[in-house]
């Protein structure tokens, strides 16, 4: 695979059929953890204008997502590898929905699709969290509105605290759904 580094996170392919297999995984997860915020995600298409991208996206436990959401945009992701809950709030912070996934054998959801613009994150609970995401393009950077209520994402110490707090929050949730 002919892969184009975009930056330390991000990185392309140019091939015309996009493959990859299990040691591509392991060398995604080793430059994750090689980053200052500990995530990589390599793009199966081919620049920020396509109109359809897919990314093979790799989280470490404790990556701070910054609560967003997008304009005129779905996204959805299929799990491969991993644990992780996506927390949907309503425009004041509060959550509204919790989807635990996980790959397929674990006996969670390995499928998500968010078709209305929510606000949304990860609370990554294992080592690795690898996902296949798919969005609509092009890649705007204005079509992307991050929760005001929610760190900015250049203070790690207010990101983990943050993430604590969501993590209560999430569990606070789940505890008062039926069954």
């Amino acid at each position: 695979m002919h892969i184009i580094k975009f930056n330390d996170e991000v990185l392309y392919t140019d091939d015309s059929i996009v493959e990859v297999d299990r040691a591509d995984i392991q060398r995604l997860k080793q430059a994750a953890l090689a980053n200052p915020r500990r995530r990589i995600r390599l793009c199966g298409h081919r620049d920020v204008d396509s109109t359809l991208h897919e990314m093979l996206i790799v989280h470490t436990r404790g990556t701070y997502v910054r609560p967003h959401k997008h304009l005129d945009k779905s996204e959805s992701f299929h799990v491969i590898e991993g644990v992780a809950d996506v927390v949907v709030f309503d425009d004041s912070g509060n959550v509204t929905e919790v989807v635990a996934m996980g790959d397929y054998g674990s006996g969670r959801k390995f499928f998500y699709r968010l078709s209305d613009p929510s606000f949304h994150t990860l609370l990554i609970q294992s080592e690795f969290f690898v996902f296949h995401e798919i969005t609509n393009g092009p890649f705007v950077r204005a079509d992307t509105v991050f929760a005001p209520w929610a760190p900015e994402g250049k203070n790690e110490a207010l990101e983990q605290r943050f993430l604590q707090e969501i993590s209560c929050k999430t569990a606070c949730y789940l505890a008062q759904q039926p069954g």
